[in-house]
């Protein structure tokens, strides 16, 4: 493989606050650091497959050895680097959370509730014993339902895990983004998406042939076998029918289309013979004046097929999915049934988890910003914080570089991106503030009880925001989360600790990596402040047009040029990658990675960078977005990634990304008879 050494751009300097400084790479020894986690300066340089050109296929060259010697555990739908942190941060919450649980704690205590959902979730044995009797009074108030409008107050009730075609719940407000109102929008549906009802190639036929049997199995499991075929069958219809009502997915994310206030009186007239007051009254949100309406012409349809079908009919779904929903806290054959189907079948998961890694999770979906405080303390060191910060502040820098150096965008609109640049506002880490559990009741002993108070918590808790001001430092994410995430009525980025380690973010790594791994990381977030959705938000997180027709013009153009690439994508015969659906995704790793190599360039001070085991700054960059991405799907997970998720598989967030650059063309001598190669006029360059 050729190699290249290219000078910097910039003469600006930026302090480098991880990683080796810049010099030049004919002879001076690399600064003294500490070990790399990773190989010598940072990446996996062994998980390579040499015999690929990296034109060919960028993301098998960087990472092919390593894919063919891992195998997928079995109790994973998938595996690589999201999925091996978040495997250590479950980890290494354990042997917290075990401490706490074998503790206990003072009555009322985080530890003592922490003890009590754990320890509880652990106790199959117990669990098992009390079968359906804990449950018993959700099921019976189900089965006492006579009308149309008890059932849809019991699919509002926050309490039941229930299910129902038209949901209603607290949200940030776009258009007046200091407070929070209740959003509706559709749901209902027990697959994963309308496309699973309405497919009638490959699997799907056999997937819903599955599901129809996995909901007469769990009416046989909880005593009802007669005539358990028929109701999955309604069931299933009954399902399908909703889906058939419910908005292509892509149309979802338009938020423009899914912006629809509305008064009490307003949602009313949607269909007169919907019981709104009654439902809204369930949940808890009886004094709300207004809503927002997501999928506005989808509301008359799901409101009038609830009153047309017949309440039995509502009844056995709603059994049927109280059930599913809280299958983990029910008896081992209840809980065996549902992964069989949803794990293994749905998502081809061979082994379900161990017990212990599902209770992490129970513990964390009622309280996890308590556990998160003392996760914090034992694995965060401060110094990390402050590094982050500073990246981020290089992030800023080399987007208003981009962005004043746009040739699309007009001057006016500049003025007020640039705006929205510095109102972003970074949380790194953990939150500021602790969320206050003192609301929250637990029990030992009662893992069904302890999910239920929990979500009820939960439920309560988003009910208190309506009463309050947006809070920029209330986390949606708690600090042991694997993720990263930009919220576009607040104008923040967020990056728990857990993210922030090896090989996304390692102080003794080379800077390169640094940049190309966790900078691009941050410039994708940033990003998404730009995307095709986030860029109708201002700098204080208003939904409004503050573009001219010409820049909207200019930079749709750019959109759809990109979603049409990502349209080409087939991971699987017959499954191919949604541009329109990844387009937020998409430009984020477009536009990340080239601001993370501004970035990057900037921060070499006119420089050459060192070559280090025969690899340039660039392709050593390179190399650790690649890695970044590292990631092995089963068949089943990709194709439901595929058909529901915003992002685009990992593949296509390397290649789709490095494709669209030239300095990667520069780097890796990339041709015009290489397979990834784009014609300059064919690449997208947004920011």
């Amino acid at each position: 493989m050729m190699t290249f050494t290219r000078r910097a751009m910039g003469a600006s300097s930026i302090a480098l606050m991880a990683g080796c400084a810049a010099q030049t790479s004919s002879g001076g020894a690399a600064p003294t650091r500490g070990a790399a986690a990773i190989g010598s300066f940072g990446i996996d340089l062994s998980g390579r497959d040499m015999s690929v050109d990296p034109g060919n296929d960028f993301f098998r060259y960087a990472n092919g050895a390593w894919l063919d010697r891992t195998e997928i555990p079995a109790d994973r739908t998938s595996w690589g680097t999201f999925a091996i942190l978040r495997d250590k941060s479950d980890r290494d919450q354990r042997v917290i959370i075990e401490e706490v649980a074998l503790a206990g704690g003072a009555p009322g205590s985080n530890q003592k509730k922490i003890a009590d959902i754990y320890n509880s979730y652990l106790n199959q044995e117990a669990i098992d014993a009390a079968g359906l009797a804990p449950i018993q009074a959700d099921l019976d108030a189900i089965a006492a339902a006579r009308t149309h409008e008890q059932i849809v107050r019991l699919m509002a009730r926050p309490d039941l895990a229930a299910n129902g075609p038209i949901r209603a719940f607290p949200a940030i407000d776009p258009r007046r983004p200091q407070q929070f109102t209740v959003a509706v929008t559709h749901a209902g549906l027990g697959l994963p998406e309308r496309e699973y009802y309405r497919r009638t190639d490959g699997e799907f036929p056999n997937l819903r042939a599955g599901y129809a049997a996995h909901i007469e199995r769990i009416f046989g499991l909880i005593g009802q076998p007669n005539g358990a075929a028929a109701k999955a069958q309604a069931i299933l219809g009954l399902e399908t029918q909703i889906a058939e009502r419910h908005w292509p997915i892509a149309d979802r994310r338009e938020r423009n289309r899914i912006y629809n206030l509305k008064s009490r009186a307003d949602l009313r007239a949607i269909a007169p013979s919907f019981p709104w007051d009654a439902g809204l009254d369930a949940a808890g949100l009886g004094d709300v004046s207004e809503v927002i309406v997501r999928e506005e012409s989808a509301m008359r349809p799901l409101a009038e097929l609830v009153m047309a079908t017949p309440v039995a009919t509502w009844r056995d779904y709603l059994t049927f999915h109280v059930i599913n929903g809280n299958a983990e806290v029910l008896p081992r054959a209840i809980d065996d049934a549902t992964f069989a189907f949803f794990g293994r079948t749905l998502n081809g998961q061979p082994q379900q988890r161990e017990r212990w890694k599902r209770g992490i999770d129970a513990v964390n979906n009622a309280m996890g910003e308590a556990v998160g405080e003392l996760y914090v303390a034992r694995h965060f060191p401060p110094e990390a914080k402050a590094q982050m910060l500073a990246l981020v502040e290089n992030l800023r820098r080399a987007y208003g570089e981009r962005i004043d150096s746009l040739s699309w965008m007009s001057p006016g609109t500049k003025v007020v991106a640039r705006e929205k640049l510095a109102a972003f506002f970074p949380r790194i880490g953990y939150p500021d503030r602790w969320r206050d559990y003192s609301a929250l009741e637990t029990a030992p002993g009662e893992a069904y009880r302890n999910a239920k108070r929990a979500q009820l918590y939960q439920w309560n808790f988003g009910l208190g925001r309506l009463r309050r001001p947006v809070d920029r430092g209330e986390w949606n994410m708690t600090p042991q989360t694997v993720n990263a995430s930009y919220n576009a009525q607040m104008n923040v980025i967020t990056f728990p600790a857990a993210i922030l380690q090896p090989p996304f973010f390692d102080p003794n790594a080379d800077a390169a990596v640094n940049y190309g791994a966790i900078v691009g990381v941050i410039g994708h977030e940033m990003g998404h402040g730009f995307d095709d959705q986030g860029a109708k938000s201002d700098a204080q997180g208003v939904l409004r047009d503050w573009w001219t027709p010409s820049d909207v013009s200019a930079f749709s153009g750019l959109v759809a040029k990109l979603a049409a690439q990502y349209d080409q994508y087939e991971p699987l015969p017959g499954i191919r990658v949604n541009g329109r659906l990844t387009s937020g995704e998409n430009i984020g790793d477009n536009g990340g990675l080239q601001v993370a190599l501004h970035a990057y360039r900037i921060s070499l001070n006119g420089q050459e960078a060192p070559v280090l085991e025969g690899l340039t700054g660039d392709q050593r960059f390179f190399l650790g977005w690649a890695q970044a991405w590292r990631n092995k799907y089963r068949d089943a997970a990709l194709r439901n990634q595929v058909l529901t998720d915003p992002h685009s598989p990992s593949q296509y967030r390397c290649n789709g990304t490095v494709r669209n650059m030239e300095a990667w063309y520069q780097a890796f001598d990339v041709g015009a008879d290489n397979a990834l190669y784009l014609a300059p006029a064919d690449r997208v360059l947004i920011w």
